[in-house]
Protein backbone atom coordinates (compact mmCIF):
# COMPACT_ATOMS: atom_id res chain seq x y z
CA UNK A 1 0.00 0.00 0.00
CA UNK A 2 0.96 3.77 -0.58
CA UNK A 3 2.79 5.24 2.10
CA UNK A 4 0.49 7.38 4.47
CA UNK A 5 0.71 11.42 4.77
CA UNK A 6 2.74 12.90 6.96
CA UNK A 7 3.11 17.00 7.16
CA UNK A 8 5.64 17.29 4.20
CA UNK A 9 3.87 15.30 1.61
CA UNK A 10 0.38 16.69 2.95
CA UNK A 11 1.25 20.47 2.29
CA UNK A 12 3.52 19.53 -1.20
CA UNK A 13 0.24 17.74 -2.19
CA UNK A 14 -2.00 20.77 -1.54
CA UNK A 15 0.43 23.00 -3.46
CA UNK A 16 -0.10 20.62 -6.53
CA UNK A 17 -3.35 20.74 -6.28
CA UNK A 18 -3.68 24.26 -5.97
CA UNK A 19 -1.59 25.16 -9.22
CA UNK A 20 -4.01 22.96 -11.13
CA UNK A 21 -7.08 24.06 -9.29
CA UNK A 22 -6.02 27.64 -10.79
CA UNK A 23 -5.23 26.61 -14.17
CA UNK A 24 -8.41 24.93 -14.35
CA UNK A 25 -10.34 28.10 -13.04
CA UNK A 26 -8.55 30.30 -15.54
CA UNK A 27 -9.41 27.64 -18.53
CA UNK A 28 -12.78 27.58 -17.38
CA UNK A 29 -13.58 31.49 -17.30
CA UNK A 30 -11.56 32.24 -20.37
CA UNK A 31 -12.98 29.73 -23.18
CA UNK A 32 -16.44 31.82 -22.41
CA UNK A 33 -15.52 34.57 -23.66
CA UNK A 34 -13.96 33.52 -27.77
CA UNK A 35 -17.54 31.10 -27.00
CA UNK A 36 -19.60 34.05 -26.78
CA UNK A 37 -17.77 36.06 -29.78
CA UNK A 38 -18.63 32.59 -32.05
CA UNK A 39 -21.98 32.24 -30.96
CA UNK A 40 -23.59 35.53 -29.89
CA UNK A 41 -25.62 36.15 -27.15
CA UNK A 42 -28.13 33.79 -27.57
CA UNK A 43 -25.98 30.96 -28.31
CA UNK A 44 -24.32 31.99 -24.70
CA UNK A 45 -27.78 31.93 -23.32
CA UNK A 46 -28.35 28.33 -24.68
CA UNK A 47 -24.99 26.99 -23.55
CA UNK A 48 -25.54 28.54 -19.51
CA UNK A 49 -29.16 26.94 -19.51
CA UNK A 50 -27.47 24.16 -19.80
CA UNK A 51 -24.30 24.02 -17.93
CA UNK A 52 -25.60 24.34 -14.64
CA UNK A 53 -27.50 20.95 -15.12
CA UNK A 54 -23.96 18.81 -15.66
CA UNK A 55 -21.70 21.29 -13.31
CA UNK A 56 -24.09 20.35 -10.29
CA UNK A 57 -23.18 16.95 -10.71
CA UNK A 58 -19.46 17.30 -11.92
CA UNK A 59 -18.50 19.58 -8.96
CA UNK A 60 -20.38 16.49 -6.75
CA UNK A 61 -18.90 13.81 -7.80
CA UNK A 62 -15.79 14.49 -9.71
CA UNK A 63 -14.73 17.10 -6.22
CA UNK A 64 -16.67 16.34 -3.22
CA UNK A 65 -17.14 12.17 -3.51
CA UNK A 66 -13.39 12.33 -4.28
CA UNK A 67 -12.96 14.08 -1.18
CA UNK A 68 -15.19 11.36 0.52
CA UNK A 69 -13.47 8.19 -0.97
CA UNK A 70 -9.36 9.79 -0.03
CA UNK A 71 -10.85 10.19 3.64
CA UNK A 72 -12.80 6.97 3.83
CA UNK A 73 -9.54 5.63 1.79
CA UNK A 74 -6.80 6.73 4.14
CA UNK A 75 -8.55 5.96 7.53
CA UNK A 76 -8.67 2.23 6.39
CA UNK A 77 -5.97 -0.01 7.93
CA UNK A 78 -5.27 -2.41 5.62
CA UNK A 79 -5.60 -3.17 1.28
CA UNK A 80 -8.42 -5.88 1.54
CA UNK A 81 -10.72 -3.23 3.53
CA UNK A 82 -9.91 -0.07 0.71
CA UNK A 83 -10.78 -1.99 -1.81
CA UNK A 84 -13.82 -3.25 -0.48
CA UNK A 85 -14.33 0.62 0.11
CA UNK A 86 -13.77 1.78 -3.52
CA UNK A 87 -15.71 -1.25 -4.50
CA UNK A 88 -18.93 0.51 -2.55
CA UNK A 89 -17.77 3.97 -3.59
CA UNK A 90 -17.74 2.80 -7.10
CA UNK A 91 -21.22 0.70 -7.41
CA UNK A 92 -22.64 3.61 -5.48
CA UNK A 93 -22.07 6.48 -7.31
CA UNK A 94 -22.32 4.11 -10.42
CA UNK A 95 -26.16 3.10 -9.30
CA UNK A 96 -26.72 7.12 -8.73
CA UNK A 97 -24.88 7.99 -12.13
CA UNK A 98 -27.18 5.88 -13.82
CA UNK A 99 -30.21 6.63 -12.26
CA UNK A 100 -29.66 11.05 -12.80
CA UNK A 101 -28.56 9.87 -16.90
CA UNK A 102 -32.11 8.24 -17.23
CA UNK A 103 -33.57 11.31 -15.06
CA UNK A 104 -32.01 13.59 -17.32
CA UNK A 105 -32.66 11.88 -20.81
CA UNK A 106 -36.10 10.81 -19.64
CA UNK A 107 -37.19 13.94 -18.10
CA UNK A 108 -35.62 16.61 -20.54
CA UNK A 109 -38.46 17.85 -22.51
CA UNK A 110 -40.18 18.26 -19.05
CA UNK A 111 -37.29 20.47 -17.66
CA UNK A 112 -36.70 21.95 -21.19
CA UNK A 113 -40.70 23.35 -20.84
CA UNK A 114 -40.04 24.41 -17.25
CA UNK A 115 -37.13 26.67 -18.58
CA UNK A 116 -39.17 28.00 -21.37
CA UNK A 117 -37.04 26.42 -24.22
CA UNK A 118 -38.42 23.38 -25.59
CA UNK A 119 -35.30 23.45 -27.95
CA UNK A 120 -32.87 22.63 -24.93
CA UNK A 121 -34.03 19.17 -25.06
CA UNK A 122 -31.49 17.62 -27.49
CA UNK A 123 -28.32 19.35 -25.15
CA UNK A 124 -30.08 18.01 -21.93
CA UNK A 125 -29.73 14.71 -23.51
CA UNK A 126 -26.57 14.89 -24.82
CA UNK A 127 -25.16 16.30 -21.01
CA UNK A 128 -26.16 13.14 -19.69
CA UNK A 129 -23.83 11.20 -21.04
CA UNK A 130 -20.99 13.38 -18.44
CA UNK A 131 -22.86 11.37 -15.97
CA UNK A 132 -21.98 7.86 -16.76
CA UNK A 133 -17.77 9.02 -16.69
CA UNK A 134 -18.45 10.36 -12.91
CA UNK A 135 -17.54 7.39 -11.51
CA UNK A 136 -14.55 6.10 -12.63
CA UNK A 137 -13.28 9.72 -12.46
CA UNK A 138 -14.51 10.13 -8.59
CA UNK A 139 -13.35 6.95 -7.27
CA UNK A 140 -9.61 6.94 -9.13
CA UNK A 141 -9.14 10.76 -8.21
CA UNK A 142 -10.08 9.56 -4.76
CA UNK A 143 -7.84 7.06 -4.67
CA UNK A 144 -4.53 9.00 -5.36
CA UNK A 145 -5.20 11.38 -3.29
CA UNK A 146 -5.90 9.12 -0.20
CA UNK A 147 -2.29 8.27 -0.96
CA UNK A 148 -0.67 11.54 -1.56
CA UNK A 149 -0.44 10.92 -5.33
CA UNK A 150 -1.75 14.94 -6.36
CA UNK A 151 0.42 14.51 -9.70
CA UNK A 152 -2.24 12.24 -11.69
CA UNK A 153 -5.21 14.09 -10.27
CA UNK A 154 -3.51 17.28 -11.06
CA UNK A 155 -2.48 16.21 -14.48
CA UNK A 156 -5.84 14.77 -15.03
CA UNK A 157 -7.79 18.06 -14.12
CA UNK A 158 -5.72 20.08 -16.01
CA UNK A 159 -6.13 17.72 -19.34
CA UNK A 160 -9.65 17.46 -19.16
CA UNK A 161 -10.29 21.12 -18.70
CA UNK A 162 -8.22 21.99 -21.30
CA UNK A 163 -9.19 19.19 -24.30
CA UNK A 164 -12.30 20.33 -23.37
CA UNK A 165 -11.85 23.85 -23.88
CA UNK A 166 -9.84 23.03 -27.20
CA UNK A 167 -13.29 20.84 -28.28
CA UNK A 168 -15.76 23.62 -27.54
CA UNK A 169 -14.15 26.31 -29.09
CA UNK A 170 -12.78 24.43 -32.27
CA UNK A 171 -15.99 22.13 -32.22
CA UNK A 172 -18.09 25.75 -32.12
CA UNK A 173 -16.25 27.38 -34.71
CA UNK A 174 -16.46 24.60 -37.52
CA UNK A 175 -20.37 24.39 -36.69
CA UNK A 176 -21.17 28.01 -37.11
CA UNK A 177 -18.68 28.76 -40.37
CA UNK A 178 -20.83 25.68 -41.58
CA UNK A 179 -24.00 26.67 -40.95
CA UNK A 180 -25.28 25.05 -38.12
CA UNK A 181 -28.13 26.35 -35.94
CA UNK A 182 -26.61 27.87 -32.32
CA UNK A 183 -28.79 24.66 -30.35
CA UNK A 184 -26.40 22.49 -32.85
CA UNK A 185 -23.59 24.48 -32.25
CA UNK A 186 -24.68 24.09 -28.36
CA UNK A 187 -24.78 20.28 -28.36
CA UNK A 188 -21.03 20.47 -29.40
CA UNK A 189 -20.22 22.57 -26.65
CA UNK A 190 -22.07 19.40 -24.45
CA UNK A 191 -20.08 16.95 -26.43
CA UNK A 192 -16.85 18.52 -25.48
CA UNK A 193 -17.44 18.60 -21.90
CA UNK A 194 -18.12 14.44 -22.08
CA UNK A 195 -14.73 14.17 -24.67
CA UNK A 196 -12.90 16.44 -21.85
CA UNK A 197 -14.34 14.06 -18.69
CA UNK A 198 -13.47 10.97 -20.61
CA UNK A 199 -10.05 12.51 -21.23
CA UNK A 200 -9.45 12.80 -17.59
CA UNK A 201 -10.56 9.57 -16.61
CA UNK A 202 -8.03 8.15 -19.60
CA UNK A 203 -5.54 10.27 -17.92
CA UNK A 204 -6.19 8.43 -14.13
CA UNK A 205 -6.33 5.23 -15.79
CA UNK A 206 -2.64 5.60 -17.06
CA UNK A 207 -1.01 6.61 -13.87
CA UNK A 208 -3.13 3.83 -12.20
CA UNK A 209 -0.63 0.93 -11.63
CA UNK A 210 -1.82 -0.79 -8.94
CA UNK A 211 -4.04 -4.16 -9.65
CA UNK A 212 -7.43 -5.21 -8.12
CA UNK A 213 -7.21 -8.55 -5.95
CA UNK A 214 -9.78 -10.84 -5.02
CA UNK A 215 -9.09 -10.17 -1.70
CA UNK A 216 -11.85 -7.65 0.29
CA UNK A 217 -12.75 -7.20 3.97
CA UNK A 218 -15.88 -6.85 5.19
CA UNK A 219 -17.38 -3.38 5.29
CA UNK A 220 -20.30 -1.45 6.82
CA UNK A 221 -21.93 -0.85 3.16
CA UNK A 222 -24.80 1.46 4.56
CA UNK A 223 -22.38 2.95 6.97
CA UNK A 224 -20.02 3.73 4.27
CA UNK A 225 -22.79 5.00 2.00
CA UNK A 226 -24.02 7.25 4.47
CA UNK A 227 -20.40 9.13 4.68
CA UNK A 228 -19.81 9.17 1.49
CA UNK A 229 -22.96 11.30 0.36
CA UNK A 230 -22.59 13.70 3.69
CA UNK A 231 -18.79 14.20 3.45
CA UNK A 232 -19.11 14.57 -0.60
CA UNK A 233 -22.02 17.29 -0.25
CA UNK A 234 -20.96 19.01 2.72
CA UNK A 235 -17.07 19.62 1.05
CA UNK A 236 -18.65 20.74 -2.27
CA UNK A 237 -21.59 22.66 -1.31
CA UNK A 238 -19.63 26.23 -1.09
CA UNK A 239 -18.43 24.88 -5.00
CA UNK A 240 -21.82 24.06 -5.75
CA UNK A 241 -23.39 27.26 -4.51
CA UNK A 242 -22.50 29.56 -7.46
CA UNK A 243 -23.95 26.48 -9.81
CA UNK A 244 -27.22 26.42 -8.04
CA UNK A 245 -27.55 30.32 -8.28
CA UNK A 246 -27.03 29.90 -12.06
CA UNK A 247 -29.92 27.18 -12.47
CA UNK A 248 -32.12 29.26 -10.08
CA UNK A 249 -31.34 31.85 -12.78
CA UNK A 250 -32.23 29.44 -15.97
CA UNK A 251 -35.58 28.27 -14.72
CA UNK A 252 -36.67 32.10 -14.07
CA UNK A 253 -35.08 34.50 -15.80
CA UNK A 254 -36.63 33.66 -19.19
CA UNK A 255 -40.14 32.66 -18.20
CA UNK A 256 -40.71 35.61 -16.08
CA UNK A 257 -39.02 38.33 -19.05
CA UNK A 258 -41.63 36.53 -21.29
CA UNK A 259 -44.47 36.80 -18.60
CA UNK A 260 -44.10 40.66 -18.48
CA UNK A 261 -44.51 40.88 -22.60
CA UNK A 262 -40.48 40.34 -23.56
CA UNK A 263 -40.37 39.58 -27.17
CA UNK A 264 -39.15 35.55 -26.60
CA UNK A 265 -35.93 36.01 -29.01
CA UNK A 266 -35.34 39.40 -27.18
CA UNK A 267 -35.37 37.78 -23.75
CA UNK A 268 -33.23 34.75 -24.72
CA UNK A 269 -30.60 37.45 -25.83
CA UNK A 270 -31.06 39.07 -22.38
CA UNK A 271 -30.49 36.01 -20.28
CA UNK A 272 -27.42 35.72 -22.69
CA UNK A 273 -26.05 39.10 -21.83
CA UNK A 274 -26.51 38.37 -18.13
CA UNK A 275 -24.77 35.47 -18.24
CA UNK A 276 -21.62 37.45 -19.42
CA UNK A 277 -21.44 38.23 -16.03
CA UNK A 278 -20.22 34.70 -15.13
CA UNK A 279 -16.81 34.17 -16.55
CA UNK A 280 -16.00 37.65 -15.02
CA UNK A 281 -17.07 36.80 -11.63
CA UNK A 282 -14.92 33.30 -11.82
CA UNK A 283 -11.80 34.97 -12.64
CA UNK A 284 -12.92 37.91 -9.83
CA UNK A 285 -12.86 35.52 -7.25
CA UNK A 286 -9.55 33.20 -8.43
CA UNK A 287 -7.89 34.88 -4.70
CA UNK A 288 -10.76 33.27 -2.96
CA UNK A 289 -10.13 29.68 -4.26
CA UNK A 290 -6.45 30.02 -4.31
CA UNK A 291 -6.49 30.77 -0.54
CA UNK A 292 -9.44 28.34 0.14
CA UNK A 293 -6.97 25.60 -1.49
CA UNK A 294 -3.34 26.52 -0.10
CA UNK A 295 -4.32 28.24 3.05
CA UNK A 296 -6.71 26.34 4.45
CA UNK A 297 -4.99 22.66 4.72
CA UNK A 298 -2.57 24.47 7.05
CA UNK A 299 -5.88 25.70 9.13
CA UNK A 300 -7.56 22.33 8.95
CA UNK A 301 -3.93 20.75 10.68
CA UNK A 302 -3.59 23.29 12.85
CA UNK A 303 -7.45 23.23 13.88
CA UNK A 304 -7.17 19.60 14.47
CA UNK A 305 -4.89 19.54 17.05
CA UNK A 306 -6.00 20.25 20.91
CA UNK A 307 -8.45 24.05 21.51
CA UNK A 308 -7.15 24.72 17.67
CA UNK A 309 -5.51 28.29 18.57
CA UNK A 310 -2.43 27.15 16.37
CA UNK A 311 -5.05 28.01 13.54
CA UNK A 312 -5.91 31.77 14.48
CA UNK A 313 -3.08 33.22 12.45
CA UNK A 314 -3.27 31.51 9.52
CA UNK A 315 -7.44 32.17 9.47
CA UNK A 316 -6.69 36.38 10.11
CA UNK A 317 -4.53 36.33 7.09
CA UNK A 318 -7.00 34.17 5.05
CA UNK A 319 -9.92 36.41 5.90
CA UNK A 320 -7.67 39.71 5.51
CA UNK A 321 -6.62 38.29 2.20
CA UNK A 322 -9.85 37.37 1.01
CA UNK A 323 -11.46 40.66 2.39
CA UNK A 324 -8.91 43.05 0.56
CA UNK A 325 -8.28 41.20 -3.25
CA UNK A 326 -12.03 40.29 -3.07
CA UNK A 327 -13.13 43.76 -2.67
CA UNK A 328 -10.36 45.17 -4.62
CA UNK A 329 -11.36 42.69 -7.59
CA UNK A 330 -14.79 43.78 -7.32
CA UNK A 331 -15.08 47.76 -6.89
CA UNK A 332 -12.31 47.46 -9.53
CA UNK A 333 -14.23 45.19 -11.96
CA UNK A 334 -17.28 47.74 -11.16
CA UNK A 335 -15.48 50.90 -11.98
CA UNK A 336 -14.57 49.80 -15.56
CA UNK A 337 -16.97 46.97 -16.16
CA UNK A 338 -18.81 49.26 -19.20
CA UNK A 339 -15.15 48.85 -21.28
CA UNK A 340 -14.44 45.48 -20.27
CA UNK A 341 -17.99 44.55 -21.05
CA UNK A 342 -17.12 45.64 -25.10
CA UNK A 343 -13.71 44.42 -24.82
CA UNK A 344 -14.70 40.63 -24.32
CA UNK A 345 -18.52 40.67 -25.25
CA UNK A 346 -18.20 43.46 -28.53
CA UNK A 347 -21.39 45.59 -27.00
CA UNK A 348 -22.06 47.52 -23.71
CA UNK A 349 -25.53 45.74 -23.81
CA UNK A 350 -26.33 44.81 -20.08
CA UNK A 351 -23.64 46.56 -18.14
CA UNK A 352 -25.44 48.11 -15.50
CA UNK A 353 -26.64 44.81 -14.70
CA UNK A 354 -23.59 43.26 -14.80
CA UNK A 355 -21.96 46.08 -12.48
CA UNK A 356 -24.12 44.79 -9.67
CA UNK A 357 -23.86 40.96 -10.42
CA UNK A 358 -20.13 41.68 -10.47
CA UNK A 359 -20.63 42.51 -6.59
CA UNK A 360 -21.05 38.97 -6.08
CA UNK A 361 -16.94 38.36 -5.96
CA UNK A 362 -17.07 40.21 -2.75
CA UNK A 363 -19.31 37.79 -1.23
CA UNK A 364 -17.66 34.64 -2.87
CA UNK A 365 -14.41 35.75 -2.27
CA UNK A 366 -15.26 35.59 1.57
CA UNK A 367 -17.86 32.57 1.93
CA UNK A 368 -15.39 30.27 -0.16
CA UNK A 369 -12.61 30.94 2.91
CA UNK A 370 -14.74 30.95 5.60
CA UNK A 371 -16.66 27.75 4.72
CA UNK A 372 -13.34 25.93 3.70
CA UNK A 373 -12.09 27.21 7.21
CA UNK A 374 -14.79 25.81 9.37
CA UNK A 375 -15.05 22.53 7.35
CA UNK A 376 -11.30 22.08 7.83
CA UNK A 377 -12.37 22.26 11.83
CA UNK A 378 -14.68 19.95 11.40
CA UNK A 379 -17.99 22.18 11.30
CA UNK A 380 -19.87 21.14 8.39
CA UNK A 381 -23.57 21.33 9.38
CA UNK A 382 -24.08 24.27 10.07
CA UNK A 383 -22.01 26.37 6.88
CA UNK A 384 -24.31 23.41 4.75
CA UNK A 385 -27.51 24.98 6.28
CA UNK A 386 -26.58 28.49 5.59
CA UNK A 387 -25.89 27.74 2.08
CA UNK A 388 -28.90 25.97 1.44
CA UNK A 389 -30.76 29.53 3.66
CA UNK A 390 -29.11 31.29 1.22
CA UNK A 391 -30.30 29.34 -1.90
CA UNK A 392 -33.65 29.47 -0.97
CA UNK A 393 -33.21 33.41 -0.55
CA UNK A 394 -31.78 33.61 -4.04
CA UNK A 395 -35.61 31.52 -5.37
CA UNK A 396 -37.56 34.32 -3.97
CA UNK A 397 -35.29 37.14 -4.75
CA UNK A 398 -35.84 35.73 -8.22
CA UNK A 399 -39.65 35.77 -8.12
CA UNK A 400 -39.90 39.13 -7.15
CA UNK A 401 -37.44 40.79 -8.89
CA UNK A 402 -36.93 39.69 -11.90
CA UNK A 403 -40.28 40.62 -13.08
CA UNK A 404 -39.71 44.41 -11.47
CA UNK A 405 -36.24 44.90 -12.61
CA UNK A 406 -35.11 42.27 -15.04
CA UNK A 407 -31.50 41.21 -15.04
CA UNK A 408 -30.85 43.85 -12.79
CA UNK A 409 -33.53 41.77 -10.02
CA UNK A 410 -31.43 38.62 -10.69
CA UNK A 411 -28.19 40.00 -10.60
CA UNK A 412 -29.76 42.11 -6.70
CA UNK A 413 -31.32 38.87 -5.72
CA UNK A 414 -27.67 36.63 -6.24
CA UNK A 415 -26.18 39.34 -4.25
CA UNK A 416 -28.55 39.30 -1.48
CA UNK A 417 -28.55 35.72 -1.30
CA UNK A 418 -24.46 35.58 -1.09
CA UNK A 419 -24.62 38.60 1.53
CA UNK A 420 -27.21 36.58 3.94
CA UNK A 421 -25.03 33.37 3.76
CA UNK A 422 -21.53 35.48 4.50
CA UNK A 423 -23.29 37.68 7.49
CA UNK A 424 -24.46 34.88 8.74
CA UNK A 425 -21.40 32.73 8.36
CA UNK A 426 -19.24 35.67 10.15
CA UNK A 427 -21.59 35.09 12.92
CA UNK A 428 -21.45 31.55 13.50
CA UNK A 429 -17.41 31.73 12.92
CA UNK A 430 -17.12 33.86 15.60
CA UNK A 431 -18.86 31.43 18.03
CA UNK A 432 -16.25 28.67 16.95
CA UNK A 433 -13.10 31.36 17.35
CA UNK A 434 -13.98 34.34 19.06
CA UNK A 435 -11.27 36.09 17.78
CA UNK A 436 -11.28 39.68 16.13
CA UNK A 437 -10.42 38.99 12.43
CA UNK A 438 -9.34 42.49 11.37
CA UNK A 439 -8.91 45.87 12.89
CA UNK A 440 -10.84 49.19 12.22
CA UNK A 441 -7.74 50.37 10.57
CA UNK A 442 -7.72 47.73 8.30
CA UNK A 443 -11.51 48.73 6.67
CA UNK A 444 -9.80 52.11 7.08
CA UNK A 445 -7.34 51.75 4.57
CA UNK A 446 -9.17 49.67 2.19
CA UNK A 447 -12.01 52.14 1.63
CA UNK A 448 -8.71 54.88 1.62
CA UNK A 449 -7.48 53.09 -1.26
CA UNK A 450 -10.69 52.25 -3.15
CA UNK A 451 -11.26 56.32 -3.15
CA UNK A 452 -7.77 56.95 -4.59
CA UNK A 453 -8.52 54.21 -7.13
CA UNK A 454 -11.78 55.88 -7.88
CA UNK A 455 -10.67 59.93 -7.99
CA UNK A 456 -7.78 58.66 -10.24
CA UNK A 457 -9.50 55.89 -12.89
CA UNK A 458 -12.41 57.65 -12.97
CA UNK A 459 -11.06 60.67 -14.89
CA UNK A 460 -8.47 58.32 -16.69
CA UNK A 461 -11.53 56.70 -18.48
CA UNK A 462 -13.52 59.89 -19.30
CA UNK A 463 -10.52 61.90 -20.48
CA UNK A 464 -9.84 58.76 -22.37
CA UNK A 465 -12.95 58.07 -24.19
CA UNK A 466 -13.75 61.79 -25.08
CA UNK A 467 -10.28 63.24 -26.00
CA UNK A 468 -7.21 60.98 -26.18
CA UNK A 469 -9.03 58.15 -28.26
CA UNK A 470 -11.88 59.29 -29.90
CA UNK A 471 -10.46 58.64 -32.81
CA UNK A 472 -9.94 54.86 -32.34
CA UNK A 473 -12.67 52.07 -32.79
CA UNK A 474 -14.87 51.55 -30.47
CA UNK A 475 -13.84 48.39 -29.41
CA UNK A 476 -10.05 49.24 -29.60
CA UNK A 477 -10.41 52.23 -27.48
CA UNK A 478 -13.02 50.28 -24.71
CA UNK A 479 -9.50 47.35 -25.00
CA UNK A 480 -7.32 49.87 -24.28
CA UNK A 481 -9.00 51.58 -21.48
CA UNK A 482 -9.98 49.09 -20.17
CA UNK A 483 -6.63 47.19 -19.96
CA UNK A 484 -4.51 50.87 -18.61
CA UNK A 485 -7.53 51.63 -16.08
CA UNK A 486 -7.18 47.92 -14.08
CA UNK A 487 -3.36 48.46 -14.47
CA UNK A 488 -3.65 51.99 -13.03
CA UNK A 489 -6.21 51.46 -10.27
CA UNK A 490 -4.70 48.39 -9.55
CA UNK A 491 -1.22 49.43 -8.81
CA UNK A 492 -2.70 52.80 -7.03
CA UNK A 493 -4.69 50.13 -4.69
CA UNK A 494 -1.86 47.97 -3.76
CA UNK A 495 0.54 50.78 -3.00
CA UNK A 496 -1.76 53.02 -0.44
CA UNK A 497 -2.53 49.17 0.98
CA UNK A 498 1.11 48.40 1.00
CA UNK A 499 2.32 51.73 2.56
CA UNK A 500 -0.24 51.51 4.80
CA UNK A 501 1.20 48.54 6.33
CA UNK A 502 -2.55 46.97 7.18
CA UNK A 503 -0.63 43.65 6.71
CA UNK A 504 3.17 42.42 7.70
CA UNK A 505 5.37 41.50 5.75
CA UNK A 506 5.25 38.04 7.78
CA UNK A 507 1.46 37.48 7.12
CA UNK A 508 2.44 38.73 3.02
CA UNK A 509 5.20 35.48 3.16
CA UNK A 510 2.61 33.19 3.79
CA UNK A 511 0.71 33.28 0.93
CA UNK A 512 1.63 31.70 -2.18
CA UNK A 513 1.69 35.24 -3.83
CA UNK A 514 2.99 37.33 -0.88
CA UNK A 515 6.58 36.94 -0.95
CA UNK A 516 6.76 40.01 -3.54
CA UNK A 517 4.50 42.05 -2.09
CA UNK A 518 6.08 42.06 1.25
CA UNK A 519 9.38 43.34 -0.31
CA UNK A 520 7.72 46.73 -2.22
CA UNK A 521 6.47 47.01 1.34
CA UNK A 522 9.71 46.66 2.89
CA UNK A 523 10.88 49.02 0.58
CA UNK A 524 7.82 51.75 1.14
CA UNK A 525 8.50 51.38 4.89
CA UNK A 526 12.19 52.14 4.29
CA UNK A 527 11.53 55.25 2.10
Amino acid sequence: MSQRWDMKTFMKGASILTIAAIIVKILSAIYRVPYQNLVGDKGFYIYQQVYPFIGIFMIWTSYGFAVAVSKLLASSQNEGKAKAIMRIAFIYLLLLSIAFFLLLRGFAPSLANAMGDPQLVSLLRVSAYIVLIMPFLSVLKGNFQAYGQMVPVAVSSVGEQASRVVIVLFGTWIAMTSGATLYQAGEIAMWGAVIGEATGVLILVLYYRRTFTSHFESVNVWATVKELTIVSLSVSASSLILLLFQLVDSFTILNQLVTIGVNEELAMATKGIYDRGQPLVQMGILVATTLALAIVPLIAHHASKGSGRGAVPFIRVTFRTACLFGWAAAIGLMLILPYVNEMLFETRDGSFALIIFSFQIFWLSLLLPLTAILQGAGKIKIPTLLLIGGFLMKVMGNHLLVPVWGITGAAISSNIGFMMIVICLLIYFKKVWAIQLAPLRFYGWIFVATLCMGIVVLPWMFLSETILLVNLPTRLSATIIALTSSVIGGVLFLLVILKARIMLEKEWYLLPFGKRLAKVQLRLKKR
